[in-house]
């Protein structure tokens, strides 16, 4: 990789350090209390001096069984320190679970980038990782964890889901959504963040601003996942399903209309994880992500590029007469998964075809 690739990833990488706050956290972590017994916790983007994900688990940690808490961070142009800590002996004879009372700091040979070998050994040494890693690493950052066989539970946006490296994942079911999943969340921005909408300034000086599309990912078994969506009333009929140009499936435009009859392909919005169930759907591809969806008649760069000029944001469908495309039933879609129905309901309707 270039040198300066590396240093504009490095710059990125602290830019886009947003703070989760604690409100946050809490919204989604008390959910897993049940996976965290005994194990080692790594939070490998969080400085404990600012950072809630620290916070919380050095509250829930004689609660919760935890048997080491560990964090490091990012710092520029300087070396760094890991922070650690883990129960120690019954100090009081209790029978309860003890802890340090400080945490144990280690200076490390680098910056604390996650990438490093240093922190890649802390990574190893541990059983789950929770943070919020920089949205601009996010592919590097998920593809680490997966490569060391990690569990995790981190945020990241909801355009990960077409991304090109994390789309195999979620297709082969290696990791999901978590109890939050495609939210606005509030975060406290970089000192350089440009106020815009709801964002305002504390009575501390820090800069607070509102994300849309923010979700929790997870691989960790989460009853969520394995909830049906309730599909009822809802069945085929070919005038309710528009079909796409170059695709033969149908295109949902709300998860809540997908028909429980249908035993064909069906595009629906990536939003649709915030409620995936691997035992009621299966995903076959994803409208974003070149070649993941077979035996689909190639459009051409020419067609896109075109169809793009004249306002088009999908691949599949479009109204523009010029295309050569005139059945008034193509419209313009956003992004879509393309998924099948693993047991659907006899067909109500035969003769709708």
């Amino acid at each position: 990789m270039a040198k300066n690739e590396n240093l504009n990833k490095a710059k990125n990488a602290k830019n886009d350090e947003f703070y989760t706050k604690r409100e946050e956290i809490e919204r989604e972590l008390l959910h897993y209390k049940t996976f965290f017994k005994d194990k080692t916790v790594y939070c490998n983007c969080d400085d404990p001096i600012d950072s809630e994900f620290w916070r919380f688990f050095v509250r829930v940690f004689k609660d919760w069984e935890l048997k080491k808490l560990i964090a490091t961070h990012y710092e520029p142009n300087e070396k760094n320190y890991s922070y650690s800590l883990e129960i120690c002996e019954d100090t009081n004879g209790d029978g309860r679970i003890d802890m340090n009372d400080e945490p144990t700091v280690t200076q490390l040979p680098c910056n604390g980038d996650f990438r490093s070998a240093a922190c890649i050994e802390l990574l190893k040494e541990s059983d789950i990782v929770v943070t919020n890693p920089p949205f601009s690493l996010f592919r590097e950052y998920i593809a680490q964890l997966i490569e060391y066989d990690k569990k995790f539970v981190v945020i990241g946006p909801l355009n990960a889901v077409k991304y090109k490296e994390i789309f195999p994942l979620i297709k082969a079911n290696r990791m999901w959504a978590g109890f939050n999943f495609n939210k606005t969340m509030e975060f406290i921005m970089p000192d350089d963040y440009v106020l815009k909408g709801k964002a305002f300034i504390d009575e501390n000086g820090k800069k607070h601003g509102f994300v849309p599309g923010m979700c929790w990912y997870t691989n960790l078994d989460i009853p969520q996942r394995h909830k049906f969506i309730d599909l009822r009333g809802n069945y085929y009929k070919q005038y309710k399903y528009q079909k796409y140009y170059n695709l033969e499936a149908i295109d949902i435009g709300k998860t809540n209309d997908i028909p429980c009859d249908f035993d064909g392909l069906m595009g629906v919005p990536i939003s649709i994880m915030e409620n995936f169930c691997p035992e009621q759907f299966e995903i076959v591809g994803c409208s974003d992500v070149a070649d993941s969806i077979p035996n689909v008649e190639t459009l051409g760069q020419e067609w896109i590029d075109t169809y793009r000029a004249q306002g088009g944001t999908g691949h599949y469908t479009a109204n523009m007469k010029s295309l050569g495309i005139t059945n008034p039933k193509h419209k313009i879609v956003f992004s879509r998964l393309i998924i099948r129905n693993k047991n659907p309901e006899p067909r109500r309707y035969p003769d709708e075809d």
